[in-house]
């Protein structure tokens, strides 16, 4: 069962949702929150597997919950999606940066709403769809010379190729094709950079590859 927490400030929006997910054999939303202080204090108390998070909402923002959701070590396996009226905000970036698994438009498809928490909750991360892509682009490419980390110097080659390519939104099966691979052999390479780099998950590994500037909207590595 995969247990949600729905944090936004708007009762109906939260109420649709709720029904959608409920409906499901497979969910269970266990908690609702108007703010993002609500959220983070029903996150420490029932440990969630997904927050479906809004960015903008009282007392608390979307980003600084987050932030500190991600920043909580009791809180490690709950993933959080934001939810944004513009695909283009901004913000979206920061979230992901703060430790976000990926983010969603809130008049998403009710089907790729459910498709998008089953995703995340495997540990997966909302990075595949083009438009990501492009918001991936147009905010994380502005590296600047005292941003690439030491830790960088410690994948490998072939972790480095691996990363581009998470970075460009592949899946670990398109990545094993493109690599000649099986999928298992990529999920290695993808799961070992992570833990050198110390990513949250494939969101962060993509915020810290566009960061250190290894990809650029440009080219994929350097």
């Amino acid at each position: 069962m995969i247990r949600i927490v729905l944090a936004d400030d708007q009762a109906l929006l939260r109420g649709g949702f709720s029904a959608l997910l409920d409906a499901e054999d497979d969910m269970e939303v266990v908690g609702e929150a108007q703010d993002g202080a609500v959220a983070v204090e029903l996150c420490v108390e029932l440990v969630p597997d997904v927050v479906l998070m809004d960015i903008r909402m009282p007392v608390l923002d979307g980003i600084e919950a987050t932030r500190r959701i991600a920043a909580d070590e009791r809180l490690g396996s709950v993933k959080v999606v934001i939810l944004t009226t513009f695909e283009s905000d901004e913000n979206v970036f920061a979230a992901l940066r703060a430790g976000a698994s990926g983010f969603l438009v809130k008049d998403t498809e009710p089907v790729d709403l459910l498709r998008a928490v089953r995703v995340v909750a495997r540990g997966e991360s909302l990075l595949s769809p083009s438009v990501t892509r492009r918001l991936i682009a147009d905010f994380a490419a502005r590296p600047s010379a005292d941003q690439r980390p030491p830790q960088l110097d410690s994948l490998t080659d072939r972790e480095r190729e691996v990363m581009t390519l998470v970075a460009a939104g592949l899946s670990n099966e398109e990545i094993a094709e493109r690599l000649v691979v099986s999928p298992a052999t990529a999920k290695t390479h993808v799961s070992r950079a992570m833990g050198k780099l110390d990513a949250r998950d494939r969101a962060q590994l993509v915020v810290f590859a566009y960061e250190s500037g290894l990809v650029t909207p440009n080219r994929t590595s350097r």
